[in-house]
């Protein structure tokens, strides 16, 4: 296929495309807002002449913080345009930004649609996060002459065998690129295999290693312990959990309440649009339930803590002893694993973590990850921690060790663009 078939295609199938959106917006209502910019149309206004970066979603947005930090810092005389394509990537980006940035949908890869969005921001340079390539947004950018950064690209086995069987498609997109910034050497050989020039392509490491947690976040959420009389009680977390992991982890949080009466579990869907059904299964499986965004106490008997606001992620960790990342007991391919690290958490997950082999591998040789696969050996992992004290210490020391020993690749990312804006 090549990039006249795919938008040939693309076109034929935007009747789906709305019917997708349409069923998006039945589910998660601020779908329905600002469609117009999914077309290009009705666009923000801005000043252009600055820097485009496109975080997809919740998780690209959190990972390109540091950088867009760092970029308003170096460049004050740029303007930053950041697009996403959810509606929770948006909001994300407003609580981060503010009015420090400007923001709008990503338009459809259209060649009408992309060359509409260029031809209002008219970017010096352009980042995509990660690994969202859109061949018809790249190459109306390789026509006006603007470099393309793939930032903290990441390319699983499975992800490039996907791209290989449209080889007439992916290759010249990937050449079009003026540098990949990948995460390992594995996934570097892979982008150069698909098509990407070998000198453009280079390994710098995850930016995910260079998170930086405030200072004040944990004593914030020793003083909400306090408030809620809970500084001794055993508080787990499990976080960004999918469809299908909610029902594992009540399973596993009841059988640790046969153990240890006064447990506390914070629950934490990954998608809004879940958080009234997962408290209405919560209340089915008979545990008392109290919703974050109700600003209701946690009580004595209050049993779990479902976390159903946005942005606050990092803080419902620092409230917990021990953290398990979700999207990973269901082959979802896992979630951020350094977020709980860098706040010195014994980190679990489940075994489907194929987006983040690396620094899974990482954490698990280093001693600060566990793998579980089921209910029973989950409660069995957090019981053990609780138990234990040093093995959770071990652990907490050994994530942060991890993230000591890999941080760098923020300087140098912005070492690579900072030559591109020349």
């Amino acid at each position: 296929m090549n990039r006249t078939l795919y938008t040939l295609l693309f076109h034929l199938g935007l009747p789906l495309v709305a019917l997708r959106l349409a069923w998006r917006a039945w589910r998660a209502p601020a779908y329905a807002k600002r469609v117009g910019e999914r077309f290009a149309l009705g666009l923000p206004d801005v000043r252009p002449g600055g820097i485009w970066v496109h975080a997809v979603s919740v998780g690209e947005s959190i990972a390109a913080a540091p950088m867009v930090r760092a970029l308003l810092e170096r460049h004050p005389e740029l303007p930053i345009t950041i697009t996403c394509m959810t509606p929770t990537g948006s909001e994300r980006i407003r609580a981060l930004f503010g009015d420090r940035v400007q923001h709008c949908y990503l338009p459809y890869d259209l060649p009408w649609a992309a060359a509409r969005f260029l031809a209002r921001v008219r970017p010096k340079l352009a980042v995509i996060m990660e690994t969202e390539l859109w061949p018809n947004h790249i190459h109306q950018c390789a026509r006006r002459g603007v470099p393309v950064v793939l930032a903290n690209a990441r390319l699983s086995e499975r992800s490039a065998r996907g791209y290989g069987r449209f080889a007439k498609l992916t290759a010249p997109m990937l050449a079009e690129l003026s540098w990949i910034a990948v995460q390992t050497e594995a996934e570097a050989a892979r982008f150069r295999a698909l098509g990407a020039r070998p000198d453009c392509v280079a390994v710098t490491g995850s930016i995910k290693y260079d998170l930086r947690i405030d200072p004040a976040l944990p004593r914030r959420a020793a003083e909400l312990r306090g408030q809620w009389g809970a500084e001794a009680r055993p508080v787990w977390i499990a976080a960004s959990t999918h469809a299908g992991e909610d029902e594992i982890v009540l399973a596993a949080h009841k059988a640790l309440l046969a153990q240890r009466p006064d447990a506390l579990l914070i629950l934490v869907p990954r998608h809004p649009e879940r958080f009234g059904p997962v408290f209405e299964l919560c209340r089915r499986e008979g545990l008392a339930t109290v919703r974050r965004s109700s600003g209701e106490a946690v009580a004595a008997q209050t049993q779990v803590l479902l976390g159903d606001t946005m942005g606050e992620l990092l803080f419902l960790y620092a409230l917990a002893d021990i953290a398990f990342v979700g999207g990973s007991l269901v082959p979802s391919g896992g979630h951020n694993l350094l977020e709980p690290a860098a706040l010195g958490k014994p980190v679990l997950s489940g075994p489907h973590l194929f987006n983040f082999l690396e620094i899974a591998a990482q954490l698990r040789d280093a001693g600060a990850l566990a793998e579980v696969a089921d209910a029973g050996e989950l409660a069995t992992r957090v019981e053990r921690l609780w138990a234990e004290p040093a093995g959770a210490t071990a652990m907490r020391e050994a994530g942060l060790s991890v993230l000591r020993a890999n941080q760098g690749a923020l300087e140098r990312l912005l070492g690579g663009i900072a030559r591109l804006l020349g």
